[in-house]
């Protein structure tokens, strides 16, 4: 029984038998084909034979193996590599059929290597999952055929291997370096003047050619009797907390992510920016209730445990309750902190029921709403208007566009700093804003 389920026959045979039946066929017409049709009848069945023998009989065969990250990066291409081994004497054709864990809905995967006699072989796929959790690879099935290529002989490798999908991991690492450097204008961060100093004084030093004058140090200058100058740094061990609505206005889906999954990732990146510049990293989530808590902190542990909390982040996009976040950041946050807050609003209407709360925030700590531009009104606007449709469709589209620059101007008037982003760029703004924060010495 194990044999049959292993022994699968190719296209080549039934296109073979299929031509044979033609010639049977026609030779109700020729009578002279009819020999000649039993004869390759027979040299098809002496043929996979022969086949069956050099893939079965011998105890060469192939291995193969399946490597996958030890976690999967959300929203990112993930590689999955698989590696061959042909023990056969002779080459073969392989035929790779992995069964990729259902959410990604790849239902034609197959990949076609030939593989010489001791061949070793490896190569790579791409896998960009949309959504945090458990990911379940089934079997890597691999079909073997001879130079023959009648019959397959199914090996099966790797069965039920599971890989959990964390926020992106992968974007923590690209801009890893970006806490430390001013000059990263290739990612799209711009130059952010500084208006003064921080009061926090790290030491005196040598004047050199661009360093501001106005910090000379004249006592240590007479004494060295060349320029000396003080050296400010930001201020540090500062509480930023990341307050990531996951209510149903974080529903919407962009490029196959939701907007909360885009809150997440940043939220990742942002946290370790704020630890390497220094500061102290927490964030909560809030819908019906507030949930995920990490207390702001500095520890050496504190990026896996915000990592931790990030993934087992789950909602039923309820409807989100304001006074609920305020009532509690005035309970448990007591002194000032940065609190950066990923929601989105699409009306002003929207935003005024919600104003009230945010100003309150605002009172006690530096308030920073990140929320979304609609790329695909943007699409629509920019659209090319051809019926009476077209010109209401797009002069809605320009409305609601409107609206998202009237909040800005909403949230500014009480002093509430905002960030209107795309989901793409959301990263990128989030730690600009941050960045010109410190840089200005506002918190």
């Amino acid at each position: 029984m194990q044999f049959f389920k292993r022994l699968y026959l190719n296209n080549l045979f039934f296109y073979v038998l299929l031509g044979i039946m033609a010639g049977f066929v026609l030779a109700y017409f020729f009578p002279s084909l009819y020999k000649v049709c039993w004869l390759f009848l027979f040299l098809l069945m002496a043929f996979t034979a022969i086949d069956i023998l050099l893939l079965f009989a011998s105890r060469q065969d192939v291995k193969a193996s399946r490597t996958t990250p030890e976690k999967l990066s959300n929203g990112d291409e993930n590689a999955i590599i698989i590696k061959l081994k042909n023990h056969y004497s002779f080459s073969v054709f392989a035929k790779v059929i992995d069964e990729i864990p259902f959410q990604f809905q790849m239902r034609n995967f197959e990949i076609k290597r030939k593989l010489g006699a001791n061949e070793k072989d490896h190569f790579e796929y791409q896998l960009r999952p949309t959504e945090r959790g458990e990911y379940f690879f089934g079997n890597l099935n691999v079909y073997i055929s001879s130079p023959l290529r009648l019959i397959s002989r199914r090996f099966t490798f790797a069965n039920n291997q599971m890989v959990p999908t964390y926020p992106s991991y992968i974007q923590l690492r690209k801009y890893d370096l970006m806490a430390f450097s001013n000059n990263l204008m290739q990612y799209g961060l711009k130059r952010i003047r500084r208006i003064g100093h921080t009061m926090e004084f790290e030491q005196i030093k040598e004047y050199v050619q661009g360093d501001d004058i106005r910090t000379l140090n004249w006592k240590a200058t007479a004494k060295r009797n060349q320029l000396m100058v003080n050296q400010f740094q930001d201020e540090k061990s500062q509480s930023v907390y990341m307050v990531i609505d996951k209510g149903r206005v974080m529903k919407m889906p962009f490029n196959g992510l939701s907007l909360l999954d885009y809150s997440i990732n940043a939220t990742l990146v942002l946290s370790n920016v704020i630890l390497k510049k220094g500061d102290k990293a927490g964030l909560f989530a809030f819908s019906k209730k507030v949930e995920n808590r990490v207390l702001a902190e500095r520890r050496q542990s504190q990026m896996n445990l915000i990592l931790e909390n990030l993934y087992n982040i789950k909602t039923d996009f309820f409807e989100s309750d304001y006074s609920r976040l305020y009532v509690d950041i005035k309970k448990n946050i007591n002194h000032r902190s940065l609190i950066i807050l990923y929601t989105n609003f699409e009306t002003v209407d929207g935003l005024h029921r919600q104003l009230p709360y945010l100003k309150g925030i605002a009172k006690n700590h530096l308030l920073v709403v990140v929320f979304f531009n609609n790329t695909e009104l943007n699409d629509l606007i920019h659209k090319k208007a051809t019926t009476i449709q077209d010109v209401y469709d797009q002069t809605i589209a320009e409305k609601f566009a409107f609206e998202k620059r009237l909040i800005v101007n909403e949230l500014k008037k009480y002093g509430i700093y905002s960030v209107l982003t795309q989901p793409e760029n959301l990263t990128l703004d989030t730690i600009n804003k941050y960045l010109e924060i410190k840089a200005r010495g506002i918190l």
